[in-house]
């Protein structure tokens, strides 16, 4: 008589069991960056159909869902907050939803979902759990790609930074220094004169660099030209808004 072990009965029945039951799926959506009417079709219907939504910031979702591009009552979507920050008892609530069958949508304020912004760590937990769910990425709209159409510079090869560091400057220089890429950051309107100096101590005043302030927005502005020549610029403006900046290596 052949012994089965009960971990093997048990994978078995949990696969029985698996393939009798319709897990729901979480779809990554993005959102625009600023104009409204940048959302695409798909990310509209998924959406409107989804049971739940996870939103970065509900408030900010709300004025979204309150757009034209919607045709249903605020009141009619399940509207759910998800950050970075959130813990396991939410990541644990989410993978409930899942598991009973339920569609996710997970929104950020602005652009796409796990770019600088909530999503991949809760993929991540997810497929710790069970590496099949079904995850769908509903692209739209990215600041980063938004900006690279623009630049004027060749986009072809980039290093995108995230969000510029407040410490290890210097360790981070050195690699850009390495990889001779052009290179992709964010920053806020409040740091960016002192990063933009940062740059020219380190690559000199030549160096060509692109700003893009506030896109897709009614006060979109592009900066273009030596580092020098954008320095001086941004300095005689009241600087609002988020930025993205493209330096040339």
């Amino acid at each position: 008589m052949t012994y089965t072990p009960a971990s093997s009965i048990i994978t078995f029945a949990k696969d029985i069991i698996d393939m009798f039951m319709n897990f729901g799926v979480l779809y990554i959506v993005a959102t625009p960056i600023g104009n409204l009417e940048d959302i695409t079709l798909r990310a509209i219907r998924v959406i409107s159909e989804a049971d739940i939504i996870l939103a970065e910031d509900t408030r900010v979702t709300k004025k979204l869902l309150a757009s034209s591009n919607f045709q249903f009552p605020i009141s009619n979507f399940q509207l759910l907050s998800y950050q970075q920050q959130s813990g396991d008892k939410r990541r644990l609530e989410i993978l409930n939803f899942l598991l009973e069958g339920k569609n996710i949508a997970l929104v950020t304020d602005a652009g796409t979902p796990g770019i600088s912004d909530p999503g991949n760590e809760l993929i991540e937990f997810l497929l710790s759990y069970k590496p099949d769910f079904k995850i769908v990425p509903i692209p739209g709209v990215s600041a980063i790609t938004t900006a690279l159409s623009v630049c004027g510079f060749r986009a072809d090869k980039f290093l995108f930074l995230g969000f510029w560091p407040k410490k290890k400057v210097n360790r981070l220089i050195e690699l850009i220094k390495l990889t001779k890429m052009n290179f992709v950051f964010y920053e806020s309107p409040f740091r960016i004169l002192k990063t933009l100096g940062t740059l020219e101590k380190s690559f000199g005043s030549d160096l060509r660099v692109f700003v893009g302030r506030e896109l897709t927005k009614m006060h979109e502005t592009h900066y273009r030209g030596s580092i020098r020549k954008v320095i001086k610029t941004l300095r005689g403006e009241k600087i609002k808004g988020e930025i993205v900046v493209i330096i040339q290596s």
